[in-house]
């Protein structure tokens, strides 16, 4: 309880055990008697009291009546973020990467120079990053990535490797 209101009195005790009685909520007796919320449930579990059977069972008979009584309103259908499983995955990387090459990696540009800042990044660019974060010249590639991918087409065969390069890169 606060500093300012008085202790448990008898008389207290008394409203709280009526008002317990009556139905009234924890919030309800507390505003009536002058105390918080959780002073009132505490006292309660300190007394060992609990509300009759019939209070119980009228409070309930209330609030299903109160439900049946309220019209349905229809959620609002909001279309859930759809994830992508391990063979759209490949069939976006099979059309970043149409055919195996030797040397594709030195014909696509990986950066250009153009990098952007973390305030400038956006779904419409490339957020590979480019050095070492807290180094004056950090940023992000900043080119225009593949459709479905987070990097451009020369970060996405970084990232992404093939099953054959995955093997070699284990052999050696």
């Amino acid at each position: 309880m606060s500093a300012n209101c008085a202790t448990w009195t008898s008389e207290r005790i008394e409203l709280l055990k009526r008002r317990l009685h009556a139905g009234l909520s924890c919030g309800q007796i507390a505003r009536e008697i002058g105390v918080t919320r959780n002073a009132v449930i505490g006292k309660v579990n300190r007394l060992g009291l609990s509300r009759p059977k019939d209070v119980i069972d009228r409070q309930l008979e209330q609030r299903r009546a109160a439900r049946l009584a309220r019209p349905k309103t229809p959620r609002t259908w909001r279309p859930k973020r759809p994830r992508r499983n391990i063979f759209a995955q490949h069939e976006m990387l099979m059309a970043a990467f149409p055919r195996p090459q030797a040397r594709a990696e030195e014909d696509i540009s990986i950066y250009n120079g153009c990098g952007c800042t973390l305030f400038e990044l956006s779904q419409m660019k490339c957020r590979w990053p480019i050095s070492n974060p807290g180094a004056k010249d950090f940023c992000f590639c900043g080119n225009e990535p593949v459709k479905g991918l987070p990097y451009c087409l020369g970060h996405a065969r970084i990232a992404y490797l093939s099953i054959r390069r995955q093997r070699s890169s284990a052999r050696a």
